[in-house]
């Protein structure tokens, strides 16, 4: 067993998914689930969190999983943080995957509140998830707070300046919350497109142009699946040498 537990570094860690009942974080928390973690998910739907505990359970009958509802979209986000730390408890990662509707709209049909309300579960929310957090993550470089942006920080797309000021933003984020909770280590994952919800409004036909336009020019030939870019995560819980670190999954995109 201490053979075991030396070699799976996230064996009975505690594991927290704030957007972990769909997409990338649901892959996370399966994933951890697999390594032999205890895992509690949450996102703004109680009904969401229930059934994704549900489809867990099923998977993996032995899983230790429970989860909360927080609402990050409103204006009390700081203080449903607050209840979602306390209800969770103490823990060893904290990863933050959730998202919500793209803001791509042209940057002069843009407004100050449509440009903060864009940012409101993208870059505010994680900031305050990693102050609010830092207090209930166990001390030293085994624990973790990892991240998420999006590709378009460093690969510009028409219509997304918002978005992708706020993508660039947690490059930076990352790095100076890496020295301000140090030893706590803070890293951030840079998916480029992956096959999950978030494209769930685009109309089938030109998410399938999209993607298939994205697979002929990725070097790896496809479009990302959330269980690879999973894996991406779990190395960054597990690597207690990394921190301030930007790592992609994003299939080679970044190469042509």
């Amino acid at each position: 067993m201490l053979g075991q537990q030396k070699y799976n570094k996230l064996a009975n860690k505690h594991i927290l998914v704030i957007g972990g009942t769909s997409g990338i974080g649901y892959a996370v928390a399966e994933a951890s689930i697999e390594s032999g973690a205890r895992v509690t998910i949450s996102s703004s739907s109680h009904d969401r969190v229930l059934s994704s505990i549900i489809s867990l359970k099923n998977s993996y009958p032995k899983a230790l999983v429970e989860g909360h509802a927080c609402d990050l979209s409103k204006p009390t986000v700081e203080k449903n943080i607050e209840e979602l730390f306390k209800n969770t408890g103490k823990v060893d990662h904290i990863v933050f995957t959730a998202g919500d509707k793209l803001a791509t709209i042209p940057i002069h049909e843009s407004t100050l509140e449509s440009i903060q309300k864009a940012g409101q579960i993208r870059f505010f929310a994680p900031l305050l998830v990693a102050k609010v957090g830092s207090r209930y993550l166990n001390p030293g470089p085994t624990s973790s707070i990892v991240l998420t942006t999006g590709s378009v920080a460093e690969h510009p797309n028409p219509n997304w300046s918002v978005i992708a000021s706020y993508a660039a933003g947690l490059h930076g984020m990352t790095r100076n919350l890496a020295l301000d909770l140090k030893p706590i280590r803070v890293n951030l994952v840079s998916p480029g497109a992956v096959d999950t919800e978030l494209w769930k409004d685009m109309p089938s036909d030109a998410k399938a142009r999209m993607f298939k336009s994205i697979s002929e020019k990725a070097p790896t030939g496809h479009v990302g699946k959330p269980e690879e870019v999973a894996e991406t995560y779990l190395w960054l819980m597990k690597d207690s040498n990394v921190t301030g670190f930007v790592a992609c999954s994003d299939s080679g995109m970044k190469l042509v």
